[in-house]
């Protein structure tokens, strides 16, 4: 394999029923034809979806691929992973997503096929005045009071929610009800899953004009009821450009605000780096010479320290990685 440096991949854009047009107008991305997009799957490796390089000496390799043959080189020393453990995308939610929930390790183990659990957080790029967060239920709310709220079409009655504002950081743990509200653009960093559970759809139908299918047996199987409201996470300063927004069992996400320039990685750890604000120059990555906001790189485990230069401005970078 070649040396090893910052790598790019080509988007993987998902165009549901609730995407709007921010992940062009805001973010860059090419929607391919298609007037909206929901989602950009920018780092991941999940059977057909799966990330492929877009520059350098690796280009046109898949994600699964330098996994299987880089191991460690990779996602770093010490992790007994299958596959790929790690998932980042952006999600512009025109309209609200679904109340729904995402089992843990244990439960998705007995799925078929098996999957990973799925624990993910969440950081408010922008929101509209009224967009809202939905996370946690209620206190008070169990399962027999959330099964009486599924019957009669008003999960949101039983969900704790706030106002969503730009730079918010949300951890939304596997067993948590959660559902984004209409004109919320978020970056999301999550173990690489795509089971969902959905216990209501805000009454609305699907481009067949038919309801969605709902999951409920088991999506009240996978509700964690001892979980409770669930609000934004304080960041942590760690010193200079740097602030850590939130961290559990499977990764760790932080903030770095640079004014002129910052090495990022070099710890033995696989960082997944993404421009939210700003332009970045990575003089290490092939490519272009200047990464727009939107732009992600995944810095492989061996990499040495990375170098990032704000262009023109201040930039603002989030960083996640495998703790």
């Amino acid at each position: 394999m070649p040396e090893l440096y910052p790598l790019q991949f080509r988007p993987v854009l998902k165009h549901y029923l609730w995407g709007g047009r921010r992940l062009a107008d805001v973010l860059g991305k090419e929607l391919a034809g298609h007037p909206t997009a929901a989602e950009s799957w920018e780092i991941c490796a999940r059977g057909d979806d799966e990330s492929v390089v877009l520059f350098g000496p690796m280009a046109g390799r898949r994600l699964g691929d330098l996994f299987d043959r880089l191991g460690p080189e990779l996602v770093g020393p010490g992790h007994a992973f299958d596959r790929f453990p790690l998932l980042f995308k952006f999600l512009d939610a025109a309209e609200p997503l679904s109340v729904q929930v995402h089992p843990n390790d244990a439960l998705a183990e007995r799925l078929v096929p098996p999957d990973s659990g799925k624990t993910e957080a969440w950081f408010v790029i922008d929101a509209a005045p009224d967009g809202l967060i939905f996370a946690g239920l209620r206190p008070g709310v169990d399962r027999a009071r959330l099964i009486d709220a599924i019957g009669a079409g008003r999960v949101d009655e039983a969900l704790h929610r706030f106002r969503a504002r730009p730079g918010d950081c949300v951890l939304i743990p596997a067993g948590a009800v959660h559902a984004l509200g209409r004109g919320v653009l978020i970056a999301e960093l999550q173990q690489s899953s795509d089971t969902t559970f959905r216990l209501f759809d805000w009454n609305r139908v699907g481009p067949d004009g038919r309801p969605r299918p709902l999951h409920i047996a088991q999506g009240l199987d996978a509700v964690d009821f001892e979980l409770g409201p669930i609000e934004p996470s304080d960041p942590v300063s760690l010193g200079g450009p740097r602030q850590r927004l939130t961290m559990c069992p499977h990764f760790v996400w932080e903030r770095w605000s640079i004014d002129d320039s910052a090495c990022l990685a070099g710890d033995g750890r696989m960082h997944i780096v993404a421009v939210i604000g700003g332009t970045a120059r990575c003089p290490s990555a092939p490519g272009p010479a200047c990464r727009q906001r939107g732009t992600t790189l995944l810095l492989p485990a061996g990499l040495g320290p990375t170098e990032f230069f704000a262009d023109g401005g201040p930039l603002e970078l989030l960083d996640g990685y495998l703790p």
